[in-house]
């Protein structure tokens, strides 16, 4: 009776695990922004983004909070905080999204250029958006980097007139996750 409890075991056991290992979540991802005016450039960055895919449906989803953004100068970071993106209010920037499950071989090691589609939320705004990135796998872990554009006036950001030759219309904003297995 144990011998067959024991082969009914291992299959399911065995499945459990590579169901296990076609997800991938991170904890301290890094995402920053920059913005390049005539009048100045301002940096924030952050490792506090969190995310999580799954290499089968091809699902992901990223969180950052938005007051994990250090700046160089502490009053940007309290100008953002209060003024532009509110984080009092509105604390998180979400994608969920997904991207084609069969561009990638998350089995083998290699480069994987992709698109991710699905929908963005800055300051309680959900855009739908395609950001092109890059997704290594390499030594049984999932790096994505991507690079994409954030137009402030598509999330309701108000940049005041004072200081709209500081501040840019639109974002450059710059991720790079390793991911785990789960």
């Amino acid at each position: 009776m144990k011998i067959l409890q024991l082969l009914l075991f291992v299959p399911v056991f065995l499945c459990a695990q590579s169901s296990k290992a076609q997800k991938f979540i991170c904890k301290d991802g890094f995402i920053s922004f920059f913005s390049k005016t005539p009048a100045e450039d301002i940096e924030a960055k952050s490792s506090e983004c969190s995310a999580a895919i799954d290499f089968v449906s091809g699902d992901m989803v990223f969180v950052v909070p938005i007051k994990s953004f250090k700046f160089e100068r502490s009053l940007m970071e309290e100008h953002f905080n209060e003024n532009y993106l509110e984080s009092e209010k509105y604390p998180k920037a979400f994608f969920k999204g997904n991207i084609d499950k069969n561009a990638i071989d998350f089995k083998n090691d290699g480069n994987y250029r992709v698109i991710a589609k699905g929908k963005l939320t800055i300051h309680n705004v959900t855009q739908e958006v395609s950001i092109p990135g890059n997704i290594t796998i390499k030594n049984g872990k999932a790096i994505i980097n991507a690079q994409f554009d954030v137009r402030c006036e598509d999330y309701k950001i108000k940049i005041p007139k004072l200081v709209m030759m500081k501040i840019a219309e639109v974002i450059k904003v710059t991720l790079n996750n390793t991911l785990n297995p789960l």
